[in-house]
């Protein structure tokens, strides 16, 4: 009765850094005891995909000899096309009858082979047949063997054990509940813009009622900076995040990224323009950004500016205590934002669903 629950090692892996976070129980709430981030080599990761998974493996590696992580348990997390998160609705039955059925159903909802995924599933909503209503709603989590696979070997091979895969939306909801007051009734755009994809999960009250992977992030920034301006990655990476380049001219900079910037808000509005067709309401009440993508110039600004709604700047670290200086962590402000899905993956425990 006195053991405590054994902490996990929140791991993100992405395709331009990986990031580590792990928490301890304090009073009421949480405070970091350890975090740090290692850069992925380019190409490395695509589309969320392993290809060289030495690189990742070695990253993996360093992040963990350069910083004080206790625990060798890992949670990590997934997203993208091998992962398939849906809400279906069946006929109200106990929770045996559900998971003696659950692989049947899932087989007309997962367009892949039901063998080649691993399952998972939570009732959001068990139904009233009293009251008349015979169905309830259950949340559908399919993700492909390979891919857990790939991402469970390479930390295997930075000698850490993956006990828990998550999935990254889910994982950004967890550091969400856990810094920030949750209003019935309200609707928040969790929206994660990364490297590679940006993340979207809605939430109403709290419960998250839409999800949804963009391929498109940060990356599609630099390379437009790359192409149009005929630069190389370091100086397009350095505009894009505001910084100047000798002979580059501003208002050419911010053509590019203003064009790019544009299209994410289309890819963007589709998102939201698909929950609105199936949601009970269309009101979107708060936009909260994360993200390495969240800091290329003008992103925030677009999004203030296209959809109507508060946009605010997600700080996983609001109700969870961080001693930067003991901590080793300089510019907090601008590393706090990438690292919502690792607080919300440390939040894990290994018993959990």
């Amino acid at each position: 009765m006195f053991r405590t629950a054994k902490t996990l090692v929140g791991l993100d892996i992405g395709s331009s850094a990986v990031k580590a976070v792990e928490l301890k129980a304090a009073g009421k709430g949480y405070k970091v005891t350890a975090f740090g981030a290692e850069p992925v080599p380019p190409d490395s990761i695509v589309d969320g995909a392993i290809i060289d998974g030495a690189a990742v493996s070695d990253a993996i590696r360093r992040l963990f000899t350069t910083r004080n992580f206790r625990s060798k348990d890992v949670a990590a997390s997934l997203s993208g096309n091998a992962v398939i998160v849906k809400k279906i609705a069946l006929p109200v039955m106990t929770d045996a009858e559900l998971a003696e059925s659950i692989y049947w159903e899932a087989e007309q909802y997962v367009p892949f082979d039901i063998q080649d995924v691993n399952l998972d599933y939570q009732v959001v909503d068990r139904g009233d047949a009293a009251s008349g209503r015979k169905t309830m709603d259950v949340l559908l989590v399919a993700a492909k063997k390979e891919k857990i696979a790939d991402y469970t070997g390479v930390i295997a091979q930075a000698g850490r054990a993956a006990v828990v895969v998550d999935v990254d939306v889910f994982a950004l909801q967890n550091a969400f509940e856990a810094n920030y007051a949750i209003e019935a009734g309200q609707t928040v755009v969790l929206l994660n813009a990364g490297a590679s994809a940006t993340n979207i999960n809605i939430l109403h009250g709290d419960q998250s009622v839409f999800t949804r992977d963009l391929s498109i992030g940060g990356n599609a920034y630099t390379e437009a900076l790359q192409k149009e301006l005929n630069l190389p990655f370091d100086d397009a990476d350095r505009l894009k995040c505001g910084g100047d380049v000798e002979g580059i001219p501003t208002a050419d900079v911010r053509a590019v990224l203003r064009a790019v910037g544009e299209n994410v808000m289309l890819e963007i509005q589709k998102t939201f323009d698909f929950y609105k067709a199936t949601a009970v309401s269309d009101r979107i009440d708060r936009i909260v950004v994360s993200g390495g993508a969240s800091r290329a110039e003008g992103f925030f600004e677009l999004l203030t500016e296209r959809f109507e709604a508060a946009v605010e700047l997600f700080d996983p670290f609001r109700r969870v205590a961080f001693d930067a200086t003991r901590l080793q962590v300089d510019g907090l402000a601008e590393i706090a934002p990438t690292a919502a899905v690792a607080v919300g993956l440390a939040l894990r425990k290994t018993a959990e669903r």
